[in-house]
């Protein structure tokens, strides 16, 4: 399966040149990391990390992701990339795993690890194979010219959470450790989100606030109890749950949130906003 790029030319560009002056651009930008890092060799000390990054425009958020990616590219590139996601489309499963093919993007072609891909299904109990969630999905998507910028040398393991509970996430996060101990994989789990959406900038730091403290502490269960008692409209909570309770089981049990900033801190318009951050799980 060819996986082509569905919004190149919306929320990135859809030209080589130009995408990669973008994300320069969102690397030195005064809410960047405000420099391009340098890849280092992988560092299989600190295996693994897994990460937290935005997934809007680049405009928006690209300047936020790149303190997230800036920590990979420092710690080096693993074999694969699994990057999770919500679903925005309401297509496919409760678990949609990309399981062979390529991605493709304006920089290059990514190979889908099928084998590793293949054993995550295997070990879960609610994963399946199925590319329909993802056709349309921009939230992984926009991930992959941010790692294709540094090198060509990964694969990935394209996964979009339909349903996001304590069981998809907990069952995502055994399968995901149990198949990278079998295959002796080195992997970063890449955890596609943004927070609150469309509150005034006060409501959107305040609630974002919230699950950014659940998230340092590395509580999964604490943030998706907020997420629903305070009906905060975080898309992506079940990604960083799957992504803190893998951390742990990794023996992982530290969370830095490395930055944050509302779509408001860009545009100024401060009535409507949407929150996003980078963290990284260590």
């Amino acid at each position: 399966m060819i996986r082509k790029p569905a919004v190149a030319g919306a929320f990135y560009p859809g030209d080589a040149e130009s995408l990669k002056r973008l994300i320069e651009s969102c690397f030195l930008d005064d809410s960047g990391i405000g420099f391009i890092p340098e890849l280092s060799d992988f560092d299989n000390g600190d295996y693994p990390i897994n990460v937290m990054v935005p997934h809007a425009g680049y405009q928006y958020s690209g300047a936020i992701a790149s303190h997230g990616y800036c920590k990979i590219v420092e710690n080096g590139f693993p074999e694969v990339f699994i990057i999770l996601s919500p679903n925005h489309t309401g297509f496919g499963t409760e678990i949609s795993v990309f399981n062979e093919g390529q991605w493709i993007t304006p920089l290059g072609s990514v190979d889908v690890d099928s084998e590793f891909a293949d054993e995550i299904i295997s070990v879960s109990d609610i994963a399946s194979a199925d590319f329909h969630a993802h056709l349309r999905e921009h939230s992984i998507e926009v991930q992959l010219p941010f790692l294709q910028y540094f090198s060509d040398d990964f694969k990935i393991v394209p996964i979009t959470m339909g349903t996001q509970t304590f069981v998809t996430s907990n069952d995502l996060a055994n399968a995901i450790f149990e198949a990278g101990n079998k295959l002796n994989r080195s992997y970063c789990v890449i955890a596609s989100t943004d927070l609150s959406h469309f509150n005034n900038q006060e409501k959107a730091n305040k609630v974002d606030g919230f699950v950014l403290e659940d998230i340092e502490e590395m509580n999964e269960f604490k943030l998706f109890e907020e997420v629903i008692q305070y009906n905060i409209t975080m898309c992506g909570y079940g990604p960083v749950m799957t992504a803190i309770s893998l951390s742990k089981r990794c023996g992982k049990n530290d969370c830095d949130i490395l930055a944050y900033q509302t779509s408001g801190d860009v545009t100024g318009d401060l009535t409507s906003v949407v929150g996003y951050a980078s963290g990284i799980f260590k």
